[in-house]
């Protein structure tokens, strides 16, 4: 059962104004599903903007995680919902907190290609050089994934270009491994150096992502 509540359905909806109503008539606005996600968590993920500020009105929990610990910026990082982000940052101490799997909104946005939401997260104090528990960081996953703009924005606001994860694996790896030839032009006009060495080439190539 995924135990979500008619404030979960109406946040998924975009129904600012019915979730207004069920949270003046006693719904809990930050109640979780079977998954831990808040009407909070579905309202992101909908773009509904309206009931995010709605629930924002009544006390969301702009911190609180699902099952992944994600939080709700990390789920407006990942589907792109730049005026939800911006809003929500306003109720942050920081931008930085982590997942799981230790990552941050910036890796969910580096990886999804939303350049502007990097962009966004950077100019909010978000580390571009975050490391994952794989010693991964947003400059990984963009190139890995073919991410161009993502890229020169990550290396315009200082990322490491020669960064390596627990497996010797540079950002130019990825690009090389994936068949990402612009962003491999990209890192090798930032310098990427092209006889660098992993520990566990193979290994690595099966596993990234």
């Amino acid at each position: 059962m995924e135990r979500r509540t008619p404030i979960h359905a109406a946040a998924f909806r975009g129904e600012a104004e019915i979730v207004d109503f069920l949270a003046q008539s006693g719904a809990r606005v930050n109640t979780k599903d079977s998954r831990w996600l808040t009407p909070l968590h579905r309202a992101v993920a909908s773009k509904s903007l309206s009931t995010v500020k709605m629930l924002l009105k009544h006390s969301a929990d702009v911190n609180a995680r699902d099952k992944n610990w994600q939080t709700p910026l990390h789920v407006a990082a990942a589907n792109n919902a730049i005026e939800i982000a911006d809003t929500l940052v306003m109720h942050l101490s920081t931008v930085n907190v982590t997942d799981r799997a230790g990552r941050t909104s910036l890796h969910h946005a580096a990886f999804n290609g939303h350049v502007n939401m990097v962009k966004l997260l950077a100019s909010k104090g978000g580390t571009v050089n975050a490391q994952d528990k794989k010693e991964r960081r947003p400059l990984h996953y963009a190139s890995y994934m073919g991410h161009v703009d993502v890229d020169k924005s990550l290396l315009e606001n200082d990322a490491d270009i020669g960064c390596r994860d627990r497996n010797h694996f540079t950002s130019l790896h990825g690009a090389a491994a994936s068949g990402q030839v612009g962003v491999v032009r990209v890192l090798l006009d930032f310098g990427a150096k092209v006889s660098c060495n992993s520990f566990q080439i193979v290994q690595s190539l099966e596993c990234f992502g």
